[in-house]
C-alpha cells in the first residue's frame, strides 16, 4: 500500500465546498472523479477539513492510498490536465503509511478579507467582504485581542452539538493579526484547530463591534454563554481562504 499527499490550491466560487455531497459538486468529488479517469479505479481522498460553500484554499491538504507506486510527475500532470482551472494540484508527495490529512494535522492557518473602501475593486468581489458599515478599525483591534488564547469557542461554532464539538470544543487560537491591505485589511488567524464556520463566526462578531452594533465588553460573555445565538452573523464565504496546515 503506498500513501500520497497533495497540496491543492482552489477558488471556491462555484462548488459547493470541499466535501462531496448528493447534491452539489464539490472539490473533493472533482478530484476523486480525475484519479479514477487516470487510475481506473475508485479513490478516496480525504482532506485536512471540510471548507465551505465560496471559501477558498491556497493551502488545502488531502491525502490518498493505493496498492501500486505512482508516477508522480505525469499524475501531477495529468490531474491538472483534467481538472478545471479553478483546481489545481500544486504537488504530489510520498507520504508515510500512517499520515492522515485530517487526523496527523497540528495546525491550521486562515485569512479573511475584509473589503472596507466604500467603493469595492469588483477584481476583489469574490475574495473578499465588502463591508457597506464604516467600521472603526482601533474597536476591531478591541474586540480582536480577546479571541487569542484557549477558550470554549461553543458560541462561535455551528453545530456545536454535533461532531468533534459536541465533545470537546476547546480550541487554541495561537494568533488574530489584523493587517492592512489595498483596500481593506486581513485577518490572519493561526490556531490548532478550528470548528465550524468558526472563524466566519469570529468575523461577523468583531465586525459588529467595529461598527458599533454592540461593544467589544461583551465578547466575555458570549464565550460565557457557551450559545451560538449570541454571537455576531457569520461572515460570507468568498472572503475565508485556507492558507496552510501544518504537520508534525
Amino acid at each position: 500500500m503506498y500513501n500520497y499527499k497533495l497540496m491543492i490550491s482552489y477558488d471556491g466560487t462555484h462548488y459547493s465546498g470541499w466535501q462531496v455531497q448528493p447534491n452539489g459538486i464539490s472539490i473533493q468529488g472533482k478530484i476523486q472523479e480525475a484519479l479514477q479517469k487516470i487510475l481506473k479505479h475508485e479513490v478516496l481522498v480525504i482532506g485536512s477539513g471540510r471548507t465551505d460553500a465560496g471559501v477558498h484554499a491556497l493551502g488545502q491538504v488531502a491525502h490518498f492510498k493505493v496498492a501500486e507506486p505512482l508516477d508522480l510527475y505525469r499524475l501531477l500532470a495529468s490531474l491538472n490536465g483534467i481538472l478545471p482551472r479553478d483546481i489545481r494540484i500544486k504537488r504530489i508527495e510520498p507520504a508515510a503509511l500512517e499520515f492522515h490529512a485530517q487526523h496527523s494535522a497540528i495546525g491550521k492557518t486562515y485569512h479573511y478579507h475584509l473589503h472596507l473602501d466604500y467603493v469595492q475593486d469588483p477584481f476583489q468581489r469574490l475574495y473578499s467582504w465588502h463591508v457597506r458599515a464604516k467600521v472603526d478599525l482601533n474597536l476591531l483591534h478591541e474586540a480582536s485581542a480577546f479571541f487569542p488564547g484557549t477558550h470554549d469557542f461553543t458560541s462561535f461554532a455551528n453545530e456545536a452539538h454535533l461532531g468533534c464539538a459536541a465533545y470537546d470544543p476547546v480550541r487554541k487560537l495561537k494568533r488574530l493579526d489584523i493587517v492592512p491591505e489595498d483596500g481593506g485589511v486581513c485577518l490572519q488567524f493561526e490556531g490548532e484547530g478550528f470548528l465550524y464556520k468558526m472563524v466566519r463566526n469570529i468575523v461577523g462578531t468583531m465586525i459588529e463591534v467595529a461598527s458599533g452594533k454592540r461593544k467589544a465588553a461583551c465578547i466575555p460573555e458570549i464565550f460565557a454563554a457557551k450559545d451560538r445565538g449570541q454571537a455576531g452573523q457569520s461572515a460570507p464565504p468568498q472572503g475565508l481562504f485556507l492558507m496552510r496546515v501544518d504537520y508534525p
